[in-house]
């Protein structure tokens, strides 16, 4: 009976290291499911090579680098506006207008283009949008920052506004990669809906009164 057991547990134990690695100690055994475990990493806007399909291409002087075609719009995204960083960029987009004029604000998206406001913009330009955000009254700029209540940005047109969340101006950089063309609008819609009627007939009114005045002095 003794040697029985003395054998049974010398096949136990060799039937373990059996089991935890192979002939040469570096098996890792079998992998359930494997196609989860060793996923295929495809990247986005990367060319994946299966098959050797890449080296098959290369060699018929096919170059492929798997990014999108230029004027390519993401899914769910507004159209782009293919505005330049330059001054004819901020031209151009002087004539550019809200695609939100004719929607109809709930409080509950209002709600959130305020909060987009004060997260990337407030910081700076202040809760009351008057210039005096927290990095400014800190003392850690020499530029005091837009006041949008002042009439002179009031009268700014909207595609300006975009064009300068879009690339930035002067001391202000680019929130581009933090806010999405729609997202640029929406924030845009609460500074006007902060700066009242008067903002989007700044100039128009400014005009009048300019031609009133001619006309006062025939």
């Amino acid at each position: 009976m003794k040697k029985i057991l003395i054998a049974a547990g010398i096949f136990s134990t060799s039937l373990g290291f059996v089991s935890c690695g192979g002939a040469h100690g570096d098996d890792p055994g079998h992998a359930y499911m494997p196609d989860m475990y060793y996923s295929r990493a495809y990247e986005t806007y990367g060319y994946n090579d299966v098959g050797g399909e890449y080296d098959s291409l290369k060699k018929r002087g096919i170059t492929y680098t798997g990014m999108p075609v230029p004027g390519t719009v993401a899914r769910g995204d507004m159209i782009s506006y293919h505005l330049t960083n330059d001054s004819a960029g901020l031209k151009s987009a002087e004539a550019l207008k809200s695609p939100l004029d004719s929607i109809a604000a709930t409080p509950g998206a209002m709600k959130e283009a305020q909060r987009l406001y004060l997260v990337y913009c407030g910081v700076c330009h202040g809760d009351k949008l008057d210039g005096n955000g927290p990095l400014p009254s800190g003392g850690a700029y020499v530029a005091q920052p837009a006041n949008f209540m002042a009439p002179n940005i009031k009268a700014f047109p909207d595609g300006h506004y975009f064009y300068v969340m879009t690339f930035g101006i002067r001391t202000m950089g680019s929130y581009a990669s933090q806010l999405t063309p729609e997202q640029r609008w929406w924030v845009l819609k609460y500074i006007r809906s902060k700066q009242g009627p008067a903002a989007a007939a700044t100039d128009s009114t400014s005009k009048k009164t300019g031609a009133d005045s001619t006309n006062a002095k025939k």
